[in-house]
């Protein structure tokens, strides 16, 4: 489990290509990997990673497969890019953000930048049907980093959009900073808030059975989804 709050950025110092395996090098801050073992966690742009092997320098390998190369935006890495990293929580550690698996759900991208005076706001562009999980002020771990969404908008066909705000010390500790419109994030909703609203969307249709067709058409006749 990790707690969503990124200790630092490391960068990818290489990369090793082997049939349906891709290895990643990565050079993590001073002192990030100290009591760092081979089968530990590191939430790596929000990707639960295993350790591999450990090199001298606060440097180690993590094997990726290609299902993740392909559900994540690892797959687009190159030498030199830079990564949030979070190491697995301990027992007992404070959650300063929110219980986070390191199992990414979908891919999103950055629909527009604003920069008001000492913040930096993104929004971003979410695929139908993820949208039904995101609400205006509750959680969302993108890249890894546990933050509060500001703003949410839907659509009819059930895609949407998200906006959150990013102080400084964001900015700093994160790779936000580096991301222009069009860049690919990882999202990981927030489990509980997946558990609702699933529940609520199974209970809706067992109990309104053959009512639900016509339902939804009168919903889309005034422009509404129901998610």
């Amino acid at each position: 489990m990790f707690t969503g709050i990124v200790q630092g950025l490391a960068s990818v110092s290489a990369i090793t290509e082997r049939p349906g395996l891709r290895t990643f090098t990565l050079q993590f801050p001073s002192g990030f990997c100290e009591g760092l073992e081979i089968g530990a966690s590191v939430a790596s742009d929000g990707v639960c990673l295993t350790v591999t092997q450990l090199h001298e320098g606060d440097r180690a390998d993590f094997d990726v497969m290609q299902q993740s190369l392909n559900l994540t935006t690892l797959s687009g890495l190159t030498q030199g890019s830079r990564i949030n990293v979070e190491r697995a929580a301990r027992d007992g550690a404070e959650i300063g953000g929110h219980p986070l698996s390191g199992h990414v759900d979908f891919m999103a991208r950055v629909e527009s930048i604003r920069r008001p005076e000492n913040n930096h706001v993104l929004r971003v562009k979410v695929p139908a049907p993820w949208m039904r999980y995101i609400f205006a002020k509750g959680y969302i771990a993108v890249n890894g980093a546990s933050l509060t969404v500001a703003e949410a908008g839907r659509n009819a066909d059930g895609s949407g959009w998200f906006e959150v705000w990013l102080i400084p010390e964001t900015l700093r500790m994160t790779s936000f900073g580096e991301k222009d419109v069009g860049a690919a994030l990882n999202i990981e909703i927030e489990r509980q808030t997946q558990v609702l609203v699933d529940t609520v969307r199974a209970t809706v249709e067992e109990r309104l059975g053959p009512l639900l067709p016509a339902l939804e058409k009168l919903l889309a006749e005034q422009g509404l989804h129901l998610g």
